[in-house]
């Protein structure tokens, strides 16, 4: 009787248990959890509330005086005003963002092209030096940016470029802060990639390779659609690099207006010590700076959730 009761208790207590995990939490609890996402919540969307604030505000105060979420005779003038000529520099605002939209693209696909094909070399492939390649791009990884900025202000100065009608200094030029710009988001890109792609299954190209599958074709077809979640996030983490990268742009082209990008602009607006500032446009112009990157975040962010929590997942 005894034996025979045993089995059938079993079940029975993994149900008490299965119950017990799924008991729901405390009201207090629930309360305190929901008081703490508020408050995270609020703190998050107050800079956020305030800006909007004050770019819609009419008076254009030199300084902000108080938080109105809808300001007395609201308007979108400070918006015209920044589109037409955000500041006093003979340069419109869709020039500032052609700029900058210039340098975010061209080092951000630059860097995960070359990212992604060392970083598969780096996973895959055993070579002489390996191991004191991947120790020095984690030490230049670990460098500040302004540690590179003065050796590659003088490298890039040394260049001239002549070709057909033009004629320009490497540094001196967008071409000159893009290649900037990748030697500090390369380092990045090749050490998160090859932490992903060290992850991926190497039987998959064990497979393609039985299959008489070349090299590059195994990398082409059956590595690179694996690797879409973690080249999003590289990607999109360079775009925002670039497309915010203020130093190098104004050390490297700061005095050609015609090269401004709308991070120097945006910092020029500010005046000697805030005290000319006008508020209302410059609430107006933050806004249009962050929304080219938030409409990018919104479109990739499948891939881009995806991928920042496959490390967590795999790791």
């Amino acid at each position: 009787m005894t034996a025979a009761a045993t089995p059938a208790s079993k079940p029975r207590r993994k149900s008490a248990d299965s119950s017990r995990a799924e008991r729901p939490l405390p009201l207090s609890r629930q309360l305190l959890i929901q008081v703490i996402c508020l408050f995270i919540t609020l703190t998050v969307l107050f800079p956020i509330i305030w800006i909007v604030s004050m770019s819609i505000d009419p008076r254009n105060i030199a300084r902000p005086d108080a938080l109105n979420l809808i300001p007395a005779g609201a308007s979108l003038d400070a918006y015209a005003k920044v589109l037409n000529r955000p500041t006093t520099n003979d340069i419109s605002f869709f020039g500032l963002m052609a700029n900058s939209l210039k340098i975010a693209l061209g080092s951000s696909v630059v860097a995960v092209l070359l990212g992604v094909t060392a970083a598969y070399a780096f996973s895959r492939l055993r070579f002489r030096g390996r191991e004191a390649l991947m120790i020095g791009i984690l030490g230049v990884l670990m460098l500040p940016a302004v540690a590179t900025m003065i050796p590659l202000y003088v490298f890039l100065n040394q260049f001239r470029i002549d070709f057909g009608g033009l004629s320009f200094n490497l540094r001196a030029s967008l071409i000159g802060v893009i290649l900037a710009v990748i030697a500090g988001q390369l380092p990045f890109a090749i050490w998160n990639l090859k932490g992903y792609l060290d992850t991926v299954p190497k039987d998959l190209e064990e497979a393609a390779a039985v299959d008489g599958a070349t090299q590059f074709q195994i990398f082409r077809k059956v590595i690179l659609p694996l690797s879409i979640p973690a080249i999003a996030v590289t990607g999109f983490l360079g775009f925002l690099g670039g497309w915010s990268e203020y130093l190098t742009c104004y050390m490297f082209v700061g005095g050609t207006v015609s090269d401004w990008t709308l991070s120097i602009a945006l910092n020029s607006m500010v005046g000697g010590f805030a005290r000319t500032t006008t508020w209302s446009e410059f609430g107006a112009f933050a806004i249009l700076f962050a929304l080219p990157v938030s409409v990018v975040f919104f479109v990739f962010q499948r891939y881009l959730v995806g991928g920042l929590a496959v490390g967590g997942v795999k790791g």
